[in-house]
């Protein structure tokens, strides 16, 4: 019984002086991967030399507004939206402090408002967001939503280290769908949905301008949308604005 514990022991403490280096060497390359996602790299091992890259694929968590013939903040808080960008890292500088971030991007925001109304004139041609004296009793939720399709181009500069500092300037051209509203009604058979999307002035074509800021993995987001809602120079004229935070996941 002593012999074999005295085995075991010994076993235990040969596998130990394996898995740890008695004499750390400062000089060596750290292949330390901190975050989700980031011992993927591609169909071959990384380089010791490989440079690292950050930002690839970001989720934007927002509060979404629009501006223009509306003033700011005047909607409901959860007027929540979500962007996920899927993007390219591409070192400018032999560190990699300042990159070029290229790729795809899916936005979706939603508007939650009261005492408000979207109509379109008689020719068809126009839309009108126009004031409401009344709210009526049985409406629950009144939400403006919205989807677009773009290709964001970004300038990235960071801090050295991987736990560095950050600030990204960004445009993204893009395709927008078709704008709807969402009224929730309460009824005697539980909650009614209707959607309206019969906008006939909803412009196809978006570009708009966004920032972040932050550490590492996160940051805050900004982003302004230059073109309207509606290509109609006589509709409402509406820009949307998000503002929230980024989480990068590698």
């Amino acid at each position: 019984m002593i012999k074999f514990l005295s085995i075991a022991f010994l076993t235990v403490l040969s596998l130990s002086s394996a898995a740890q280096d008695p004499s750390p060497q400062p000089n060596l390359i750290s292949r330390f991967r901190p975050g989700a996602m980031w011992f993927f790299t591609g169909y071959r091992p990384a380089t010791a030399e490989k440079v690292r890259k950050y930002d690839r694929l970001i989720f934007d968590l927002t509060y979404n507004d629009w501006t223009g013939d509306r003033q700011l903040f005047k909607n409901k808080w959860n007027s929540i939206g979500f962007n996920t960008s899927l993007l390219f890292d591409i070192p400018i500088t032999k560190g990699n402090t300042m990159s070029l971030g290229l790729g795809i991007c899916h936005s979706l925001y939603r508007i939650s408002y009261s005492y408000l109304q979207f109509e379109v004139d008689a020719s068809n041609t126009m839309t009108n967001l126009n004031d409401i004296q009344t709210f009526a009793p049985d409406l629950d939720k009144h939400f403006f939503c919205g989807n677009t399709f773009s290709v964001p181009v970004e300038l990235r500069f960071r801090s050295a280290k991987w736990q560095h500092f950050k600030f990204h300037l960004g445009a993204k051209v893009g395709y927008a769908l078709n704008p709807y509203t969402k009224e929730v009604f309460d009824t005697n058979n539980g909650k009614m949905v209707i959607k309206n999307s019969q906008f006939p002035d909803a412009q196809r074509l978006m570009y708009s301008a966004h920032a972040r800021i932050g550490f590492r993995n996160f940051a805050l987001f900004g982003s302004y949308q230059f073109s309207p809602v509606f290509s109609n120079a006589g509709s409402t004229h509406l820009n949307i604005l998000q503002v929230g935070l980024s989480i990068s996941l590698f």
